[in-house]
């Protein structure tokens, strides 16, 4: 599933902001050039730690969202229309034969 959903966001998510992506890459370079190699190498595992974490959490929440749409679009088919007044107005008759003590079907 985990390869649909990727290829789902590649296709459809927006690209990546180049220009941000080169100002963190120079501001990284910065850092390393201020470090020993030890100091350089723990940088870099942090940097593609951080890195798998951001692709994880956006590849958790598109499937999140996906499904969202998908649980729509199933509920919307189920008897093919939707209506926001009538599910407020069974909201309100739920809400009101809840207050009454009576049970409502």
């Amino acid at each position: 599933m985990y390869d649909h959903m990727r290829a789902l966001e590649d296709r459809f998510a927006p690209e990546p902001n180049h220009k941000r992506r080169q100002e963190l890459e120079s501001k990284r370079q910065e850092v390393a050039a201020l470090l020993d190699k030890q100091g350089r190498k723990k940088l870099l595992q942090l940097v593609d730690a951080h890195t798998m974490a951001q692709e994880e959490m956006a590849l958790a929440s598109f499937i999140a969202g996906f499904r969202l749409a998908w649980g729509i679009a199933m509920e919307l088919g189920a008897d093919g229309s939707y209506s926001y007044e009538q599910e407020q107005e069974e909201i309100n008759r739920r809400k009101n034969c809840e207050e009454e003590g009576e049970t409502c079907g």
